[in-house]
């Protein structure tokens, strides 16, 4: 019995980084270990926080047990094992079994033709943070997806954190520009300012701490502000001081909005290039 009293048997196909934290959420959100089976050749799977004295693990679909049929089968492998990976869960079409999808670049359209034009299949894309339980996936669903399948699937998802859904699959190419990438970009604004602050004649170890902390304290502070970011700048913001200064750089013609725009419109060229 899964939280919330949506039962279900779960089959996770990979556990790397991503597979491994939904594995812990679903785990830490009260989903019953005895009715989860994870296919991955390695036991030790990276990011695994939850070990549980049970057989979650098998080495490949021929060493599921028999018995074993799941209600969601969630594949978790990379996008360029996914052609193998698929086809070898046909078997569970047509016996009440949704399909979720976390692979990037992988469609719905995939999907049937690797399991059949039958199959209930929801496509998604979370992000790294959902390590943390602060991520955020959208979901988008075909046509066979019943309401209690798309239900089950978004409990699954918020146990790692926020859940959106969207009706044009089409969007997930700029979601995964923005949100699937987005904590790279972050990363980066991190590294930049560190950089920045040791050219201004900080010490390295000091402008690291300093970068770090403020882009992790700000992204606190926007997560808990009921305002919108724009207020939460302009809150900083004192006319003619400092801030305004180094804004004044980000904000002009070439500044950081246009930069933003075209890294984000490179992300959803390629996320549609992937895609076929």
């Amino acid at each position: 019995m899964a939280a919330g009293g949506i039962s279900g048997r779960l089959l996770l196909v990979g556990c790397g980084k991503m597979g491994a934290a939904l594995l812990n959420g679903w785990i830490a959100g009260g989903f019953n270990p005895a009715d989860i089976r994870v296919v991955e050749p390695h036991e030790g799977a990276p990011g695994l926080v939850h070990r549980e004295p049970v057989p979650l693990f098998v080495e490949d679909a021929a060493s599921l047990d028999a018995g074993f049929d799941p209600t969601v089968v969630v594949f978790a492998v990379k996008p360029q094992a996914m052609d193998d990976a698929a086809p070898l869960y046909r078997g569970y079409v047509g016996q009440g079994t949704v399909f979720l999808s976390i692979a990037a670049g992988k469609t719905i359209g995939f999907f049937e033709g690797a399991l059949g034009k039958s199959a209930s299949i929801v496509r998604s894309m979370p992000n790294t943070p959902a390590a943390i339980a602060r991520g955020i996936t959208v979901a988008c669903a075909n046509k066979k997806v019943r309401p209690g399948h798309r239900a089950l699937c978004d409990q699954l998802l918020q146990t790692v954190g926020e859940v959106a859904w969207v009706e044009d699959e089409g969007l997930l190419d700029p979601v995964t520009a923005v949100s699937g990438s987005g904590p790279a970009y972050i990363f980066l604004l991190a590294e930049a300012m560190a950089e920045a602050g040791v050219a201004a004649g900080l010490p390295e170890d000091l402008a690291g701490r300093l970068a770090r902390v403020t882009v992790a304290g700000a992204g606190e502070l926007l997560h808990r502000s009921l305002e919108t970011p724009t207020i939460l700048r302009q809150n900083v913001t004192s006319p003619g001081g400092t801030t305004q200064a180094a804004l004044d750089v980000l904000m002009a013609d070439d500044g950081l909005a246009q930069l933003m725009e075209k890294a984000v419109a490179a992300a959803a060229k390629r996320s549609r290039a992937l895609a076929g």
